[in-house]
């Protein structure tokens, strides 16, 4: 199996998985109890927050451990808007992640927030000069995404950071796909709130963590024991939490000379497959894109045709976000760059890792050429 789905999800680490071990079997206790088990749990914890902290730059009390992406924006984006009695207006874009466009949903129904949504040019990057004309006294808060999932081009952050800042107004950043892969320094970025989740790293699933910078003020989500200093009620993920920092900080030890590798490969791919495909089409930005993400339309094919005639061959991929998998419905990504919605159901994506090999892309780029080709043959009268 050739497996190119990594912005769904990845295996995990061995080095992950032997620093887990002893933590689920021989301190597994509760880090909110007071003995020596509790103890060590607390212990365990409180090495894996500093280890993340480390990463981003940032104190290790600014780190919430979350049960992945999707909370930490929830809590970053609800949070936010209602703990800062700022005003009532909320910036984003229409190619967030689901996690955030719910979320400022929920805001807009249940508490009147005003939402405008940034536009972006065809690859989806957001031009800063925009956000500088649409930011408003009683703007609450700024979102938009490090990088994109489906199509993976990457915003320029710190350009949007600085607008916002010097606006007064916080900013957000969903990082869960960039997080490996590009800076995550929060004061170099000059971020307020920064999300990642364990399972696109190499550490196990339902394990994320939020950064917010520690004068903000952040009405939680979850309410109960109290646990995260307030932010995030409930027992902690201490195996999760360790996974996730071990995993950290092997990506961030590999990324400066993983990610260029990476993005020659995945260049050599998105060539074989333009050259080598008819109507084949690379959505997003080719040059501000993630290292190890090459995502396509293939005119007159579905998208999960493709696929299925992929998997037959042993290639594993995606038509898109995991998180929308199985929707008759075109990817909002692509529909919000303009692509026509019949076409934007053409689209599939290929993720790489630190594992994939020029070999093994050689052998995708075959299987898609002949895949497309298939599907096309049983779609023509």
């Amino acid at each position: 199996m050739i497996y190119l789905d990594n912005a769904a999800t990845t295996p995990l680490r061995r080095e992950v998985a032997e620093a887990i071990w002893p933590v689920m079997t021989r301190g597994f206790g509760n880090p909110s109890s007071h003995h020596r088990v509790g103890e060590a749990a607390a212990a365990a914890l409180k090495t894996a927050r500093t280890r993340i902290a480390t990463v981003l730059g940032c104190r290790p009390g600014e780190i919430t451990i979350t049960s992945g992406g999707t909370e930490a924006d929830n809590l970053a984006i609800k949070g936010l808007a209602l703990g800062t009695p700022r005003g009532r207006h909320i910036i984003s874009t229409d190619l967030e992640h689901e996690a955030v466009l719910e979320s400022c949903d929920y805001l807009r129904r249940v508490h009147g927030f005003e939402i405008t949504l940034l536009a972006t040019d065809a690859a989806g990057r957001v031009d800063p000069a925009e956000l500088a004309r649409v930011i408003r006294p009683d703007s609450t808060l700024v979102t938009v995404h490090y990088a994109n999932n489906e199509i993976g081009t990457v915003q320029p952050i710190r350009e949007l950071a600085a607008i916002a800042r010097a606006a007064g107004v916080p900013l957000h950043t969903d990082a869960v796909q960039a997080a490996g892969w590009l800076e995550l320094n929060v004061a170099d970025l000059g971020v307020d709130a920064l999300s990642i989740s364990g399972h696109k790293l190499g550490a196990p699933q339902g394990v994320g963590a939020l950064y917010l910078r520690g004068r903000l003020q952040v009405e939680p989500v979850l309410h109960g024991g109290g646990q995260e200093r307030g932010k995030r009620s409930g027992t902690e993920n201490v195996a999760g939490a360790v996974g996730l920092a071990v995993a950290l900080d092997l990506a961030e030890a590999e990324r400066r000379e993983l990610a260029p590798a990476l993005a020659a490969l995945r260049d050599g791919f998105v060539t074989a497959v333009l050259e080598s495909t008819p109507g084949a089409a690379l959505t997003g930005d080719p040059l501000h894109r993630l290292p190890g993400h090459a995502s396509f339309t293939f005119a007159g094919t579905g998208g999960e045709a493709v696929l299925l005639e992929l998997e037959r061959h042993d290639i594993v991929c995606s038509s898109g976000s995991a998180c929308a998998a199985g929707s008759d419905e075109p990817s909002h990504v692509l529909t919000a760059l303009g692509i026509p919605a019949d076409l934007a159901q053409t689209a599939v994506r290929f993720t790489l890792s630190a594992t994939t090999t020029a070999a093994e892309l050689a052998e995708a780029a075959a299987r898609v050429r002949d895949a497309v080709a298939a599907v096309r043959g049983l779609a023509t009268p």
